[in-house]
């Protein structure tokens, strides 16, 4: 994940963020999403609450922060969450994880159904290279041909589910992350667009969610990945959704965090595995 930082536009309120104004903002972030901006960064929140402003008929930062913390006013709250949510993501991100999923969780447990949870999925790279994976290992003999596998996509960024729905991805980040073959392989061209193949994404699927929600809606999972989004958390925040991903987790599930985050406090819950040339935690029994 990495910080959008936008220009202005025209049109965009440019006053300046006051210290109480920014507090507000960075409260209500923190206590509707668990985002916690931490400090010195209001050039962020400027850059992209600014140009909402107009958008949602609001005159300044003052009225934004009435709205907040009022009652009644969802519409505006989703707009700013949404706005200040970090969307970075690629194909094929950490790749060690993959090959730890397909060559050494499935090779060894040969299940005939898996169902994967994809945590703060984005604009879908993450599930969709899941199921790359898989069909991968499936089609070359890796894995039975006959295993059936749900993935399910959540994010709190209603845009970024709107893309990730779409499975068309536009512009120079589109392919990051892709190599030649694989675009060729996986996406068909659209202009100056790519839309990936339709077998890619059978059984992926994504909704809206926050992670401060309760999980037991979600159902019961084999696999969690919940990399590079914890680091945006309290420690507290951090330590109480990993419990809760335990709980949803089926005895002897495994979770992946993002290669810099580690299960620190939570050696109860989970033992660190090495397996395919990198890391994973599975839940003990």
């Amino acid at each position: 994940m990495q910080e959008r930082v936008l220009p202005l536009a025209e049109g965009t309120v440019s006053s300046a963020l006051t210290p109480a104004q920014y507090r507000d903002i960075h409260d209500f972030l923190e206590s509707q999403a668990g985002i916690r901006l931490g400090d010195g960064k209001e050039y962020l929140v400027t850059s992209r609450l600014g140009r909402l402003l107009p958008s949602l008929g609001l005159g300044g930062y003052d009225e934004l922060v009435q709205r907040l913390i009022g009652y009644g006013n969802s519409k505006i709250q989703l707009a700013v969450v949404d706005a200040m949510t970090t969307n970075e993501t690629f194909w094929f991100r950490d790749m060690a994880h993959f090959r730890i999923l397909v060559d050494g969780i499935l090779a060894e447990t040969k299940p005939t159904r898996m169902r994967i949870w994809s945590a703060a999925a984005s604009t879908g790279q993450e599930a969709y290279t899941v199921a790359m994976s898989m069909q991968d290992a499936m089609q070359a003999g890796r894995l039975s041909r006959g295993m059936k596998y749900e993935i399910v996509g959540t994010d709190i960024s209603p845009t970024a589910l709107s893309e990730a729905q779409g499975a068309t991805y536009c512009g120079i980040s589109a392919g990051r992350g892709l190599s030649d073959d694989q675009r060729r392989r996986y996406f068909r061209d659209q202009g100056n667009c790519i839309e990936l193949l339709p077998q890619y994404r059978e059984g992926v699927s994504f909704r809206t969610f926050n992670l401060l929600s309760p999980f037991d809606p979600l159902g019961r999972f084999d696999v969690v990945f919940c990399r590079n989004v914890l680091i945006y958390f309290s420690q507290d925040r951090k330590r109480e959704i990993v419990s809760r991903i335990a709980r949803v987790l089926n005895p002897g599930g495994h979770l992946f965090l993002g290669s810099t985050e580690s299960m620190s406090g939570h050696e109860d819950l989970f033992e660190m595995r090495s397996i395919a040339g990198g890391l994973v935690y599975r839940l003990r029994r």
